[in-house]
This record gives C-alpha cells, sequence and structure tokens, in this order.
C-alpha cells in the first residue's frame, strides 16, 4: 500500500508518496506551473489531484478525466499537513465508478 504525504516547509508545499518526492506529472498536463496545493479549488489543487491519480491508477488517460472530482472530493478537503493511502484513494473513486466513471 503505497502512502502519499503532503505539508508545508520552507520550500512551499511538498508532496511525497512512500517518502519520495510526488510527480507532478506535468508532461500530463500543466493546471499550476507552481506546483501542488490543496485546502481549496484551483489550478494548484488540480496539479495534485493529477499526480496522485496518475501515481495511484497508472495510466494518465485514466487520470484526466477524474481529475475535477478528486480535486472536489479529496484535495480540497485536505488539512494542512495530511496523509494519504493507496486504500483512501481507493475508496474516492468508488463513488465515481457507481456514477459511470471509467476507472
Amino acid at each position: 500500500m503505497k502512502i502519499y504525504e503532503g505539508g508545508r516547509g520552507l520550500a512551499g508545499a511538498e508532496v511525497t508518496v512512500d517518502g519520495a518526492p510526488l510527480d507532478p506529472c506535468f508532461g500530463v498536463k500543466v493546471f499550476s506551473p507552481m506546483g501542488y496545493e490543496w485546502t481549496y479549488e484551483g489550478d494548484g489543487p488540480r496539479q495534485l489531484a493529477l499526480a496522485l491519480l496518475c501515481d495511484h491508477l497508472g495510466d494518465p488517460a485514466r487520470a484526466l478525466p477524474l481529475v475535477e472530482d478528486v480535486m472536489r472530493e479529496v484535495v480540497a478537503e485536505l488539512d494542512n499537513a495530511w496523509l494519504l493511502t493507496s486504500a483512501d484513494i481507493a475508496a474516492a473513486l468508488e463513488p465515481l465508478m457507481r456514477k459511470g466513471a471509467h476507472i
């Protein structure tokens, strides 16, 4: 099970997966050239949603259509410092599957 952690340090917002920096997936799509953010809805949180989904699903084509929902339902609700597991992300995707999203 993967562990995703986010926090704010002197360098700004930092996110890791299993202790290593999480790829922001700028090669897939750039929502925010400044990188990640969370606790609100916007471009920085969209970038984090994309990165989490790409890493979790392993497929950018499957991740892109889910970015808005995951940004609103998960990323915007995160605290200043947070921890998510791959099981948490899978659980957040379940209602989307019931609504007919192709995951």
